[in-house]
């Protein structure tokens, strides 16, 4: 049972915020392309002590050690995510700095989804999302609620998350189970619930709803982010 935004669980949670010893300076850009729970997940990053910022250009993220692109509702609000805004993105990439997506941020990692067919994904992850049916059980959908996670092979993003620890959902489509996967889980069928391939992260449900596993996954992000922009000894 949780109580209030972040739960009992994780008022007693004993994760020691920053500064980041290994990069007092580090900065995290969170995207803000007008979908959805860019306040939250704000209020998350905030409370762990990160450094965060919200770019009001592409050019903005050269700034940035890492981005997040959070998101809720239809992938067609990631349209606004827009050629130059793709390219920064890939750019900061390609200069060792890690993405992370949450919920639609996770699915524009993928080449696209079923749910706006003329969206293109940003293609890092490779698949398309569709929607949920909801198996030969007739779930409904969309997708609400907690539901726990298989976590199939080791992954800096779920360092030290507990076997089957649960976590919380709201959405109708989701990416596919293959390589990247780091985390599934199951309602009416399997699908991908987080996904990291190098520096690409992504999580489908919400981690800052998620109590104290969710911000242990985020805790976990910052630290790589951190070690990643520690200055070389």
């Amino acid at each position: 049972m949780m109580s209030g935004q972040w739960g009992v669980a994780a008022r007693c949670l004993c994760l020691a915020p920053g500064p980041w010893p290994l990069a007092p300076d580090m900065k995290l850009a969170i995207v803000d392309y007008g979908a959805g729970n860019l306040t939250s997940v704000k209020k998350a990053f905030a409370h762990l002590g990160a450094d965060i910022f919200v770019p009001g250009a592409p050019r903005d993220i050269d700034g940035a050690d890492a981005v997040v692109v959070p998101g809720v509702g239809h992938f067609q609000a990631t349209r606004s995510l827009t050629a130059e805004w793709r390219a920064a993105i890939r750019a900061s990439l390609d200069r060792g700095r890690p993405l992370l997506g949450i919920c639609v941020g996770m699915q524009w990692l993928y080449e696209g989804s079923t749910e706006a067919p003329d969206s293109e994904g940003l293609g890092v992850i490779p698949g398309r999302c569709t929607r949920l049916t909801g198996g030969t059980a007739n779930l409904k959908v969309p997708h609400v609620g907690w539901n726990t996670l298989a976590m199939p092979r080791p992954s800096s993003l779920l360092d030290g998350v507990p076997a089957e620890a649960s976590v919380y959902f709201t959405h109708s489509y989701a990416g596919p189970v293959n390589a990247a996967t780091a985390a599934s889980t199951e309602y009416g069928e399997r699908f991908a619930a987080a996904v990291e391939e190098n520096l690409v992260m992504g999580l489908q449900f919400h981690p800052e709803k998620s109590g104290a596993t969710g911000l242990r996954i985020l805790d976990n992000f910052l630290r790589r982010v951190a070690a990643l922009a520690a200055p070389a000894v």
